[in-house]
């Protein structure tokens, strides 16, 4: 008795098989994508949200956007090293000449960076060129002289500001405590730019009398007491900072959360934990 022929199964899959395969395959790492993108938003609102220092209002324990002059560039500035410097150090050459006769323009940016511009007599208006607020100084004219076609008007180093992770939830597990690094929104001061963030010192808490260190304008030392719901927020570079000594106390619901560790640039003596 023979048994009746079978026929072998397909070795491939037909070109619709094929074809379905790859679709479920791009939908499996769009829905990948897309929990990931959800689970990192959620991170940044609830646990940890990076934050960059844009002035030097907290030095010397956070640098701000700063610049340091140098009339001509490293070894580290030629390409390709120049891009693996910037990854590390977060420093990055800059020399920038008048592209005609003109006048110098300037414009804050409300980031710790001002905007520069020349501006022919016609009306012309050259390329826009970001620097630190510190690079102020350092213009050969003030905001509004004249320049010469070619003019350098600044040479240097530009390195951003440290990089920080915040910490959003400890805070609702615990009291602030005084000498905390604290984040806070502007919203309803009304001596600040609304709808930014702050970073500070936190002196005083709710309930806590703190004296003033550095009073304003050569004033005899004075002492403030806490309300109930109210933080007293200082730079550690009392000389450079706008601060609870000129705007008052800061409301508790403004908080957003305490700095917590710098994680950019790599090469920082910053690096790690914030105290």
């Amino acid at each position: 008795m023979t048994l009746p022929s079978r026929k072998k199964p397909p070795t491939t899959a037909p070109d619709t098989m094929a074809k379905k395969s790859l679709v479920d395959f791009g939908r499996e790492w769009l829905d990948t994508l897309v929990v990931a993108l959800s689970v990192a938003m959620a991170f940044r609102a609830y646990f940890y949200q990076p934050f960059n220092i844009p002035t030097g209002s907290m030095q010397p324990t956070l640098y701000g956007n700063h610049v340091q002059a140098c009339e001509k560039p490293g070894i580290l500035q030629k390409t390709p090293l120049k891009w693996l410097n910037w990854l590390l150090t977060g420093r990055d050459y800059k020399e920038v000449r008048a592209p005609f006769s003109g006048h110098l323009y300037v414009s804050p940016r409300g980031d710790g960076r001002f905007a520069l511009a020349i501006v022919a007599p016609d009306g012309r208006r050259g390329p826009v060129v970001n620097l630190p607020n510190d690079a102020l100084g350092q213009l050969p004219v003030s905001p509004g002289g004249r320049v010469q076609k070619g003019q350098r008007l600044f040479a240097g180093y530009d390195t951003t500001g440290d990089f920080i992770f915040v910490n959003r939830w400890l805070w609702n597990f615990r009291r602030p405590h005084t000498g905390e690094v604290m984040i806070f929104s502007t919203t309803g001061i009304a001596a600040l730019q609304q709808g930014t963030h702050y970073i500070k010192r936190m002196k005083a808490a709710p309930g806590e009398t703190y004296t003033l260190e550095h009073p304003v304008n050569g004033q005899a030392p004075v002492s403030v007491t806490m309300g109930p719901d109210e933080y007293f927020a200082c730079g550690d570079n009392f000389n450079n900072s706008f601060d609870s000594r000129y705007w008052g106390a800061v409301p508790g619901r403004n908080l957003r959360g305490v700095a917590s560790c710098v994680f950019w640039p790599i090469v920082n003596p910053r690096l790690g934990g914030i105290k």
